[in-house]
């Protein structure tokens, strides 16, 4: 069950660093050319928060498995004391959830904007800054 979970999580990864970047640079693209917001602009964005929400469930239930969690709880010295330990079990959850709520924050703030300037600026900031996120804590020594 774990191994299944694992190769998902993992393989929804590549999924969702395509899509999210896609959406990130579609938002800064329809940005700065002023361009209006229009319905592939929407589903895209859309796309992205719904892959990134899997991701989420999916990683969630991992760590929930896994035995870098439990090794957080039974032996939280090691556990930071350790780099490769710590990634998995506290700062690559903790900052996936950080970029989760970002993007779930520039999803929801550019439907309150009524022109789309505002809605590409609210997509552009909050997708890029959860885009960087994503990236700085990825475990690219495993998942390579």
């Amino acid at each position: 069950m774990y191994s299944i979970l694992q190769n998902a999580h993992s393989g929804w990864a590549y999924l969702l660093l395509l899509v999210v970047f896609a959406a990130t640079i579609n938002s800064i693209i329809g940005f700065f050319s002023k361009r209006d917001f229009g319905n592939r602009d929407f589903s895209l964005a859309l796309v992205g928060l719904i892959v990134t929400h899997i991701q989420l469930l999916m990683g969630l239930a991992l760590w929930a498995l896994s035995p870098y969690s439990s090794t957080l709880f039974t032996d939280t010295k090691l556990v930071m004391q350790t780099p490769e330990l710590r990634l998995l079990a506290l700062e690559h959850p903790l900052m996936m959830i950080i970029a989760v709520a970002l993007l779930t924050i520039g999803y929801s703030k550019h439907k309150k904007k009524i022109v789309s300037h505002g809605k590409f600026k609210m997509l552009s900031i909050f997708y890029t800054l959860a885009f960087v996120v994503i990236l700085s804590r990825l475990p690219w020594n495993q998942w390579l």
